[in-house]
């Protein structure tokens, strides 16, 4: 349980700098608290796309995976960003991500911020 806390932390994190950096990826609410709501919301959803949808995506792209050195990993983790903006809208969260590129940097960017944050938060197990 403290494992999963950390990740969507971390996700939260990420997802803000994400925010931060990119104009085109947008969080809604009127004060800095609901804004923060939203950003754990968002995080929850993506760590759920990440747990089911991911692995089979993944297993599917593998030859092409394979051919591209791993580089491919980036097209998963945008069209994984563009899922939880479409799921984010569906469940009337205020989260968006605007376009495939927006996305890939997007992607790019959470990636290597929850890296980080894994990196430098202690290991919930």
């Amino acid at each position: 349980m403290k494992s999963f806390l950390l990740k969507t932390i971390a996700n939260a994190v990420a997802l803000a700098v994400a925010v931060w950096l990119l104009a085109d990826i947008t969080v809604s609410g009127d004060t800095s608290g609901e804004r923060t709501i939203t950003l754990v919301l968002v995080a929850l959803i993506f760590g759920v796309v990440n747990v089911v949808v991911k692995p089979v995506a993944k297993v599917l792209s593998f030859p092409v995976l394979v051919l591209t050195l791993g580089l491919f990993a980036l097209v998963i983790n945008a069209l994984m960003l563009l899922l939880t903006s479409w799921l984010a809208d569906k469940l009337d969260v205020g989260f968006h991500v605007e376009g495939f590129g927006t996305a890939l940097l997007g992607g790019l960017i959470v990636s290597i911020v929850s890296w980080g944050m894994e990196m430098v938060l202690p290991d919930g197990k």
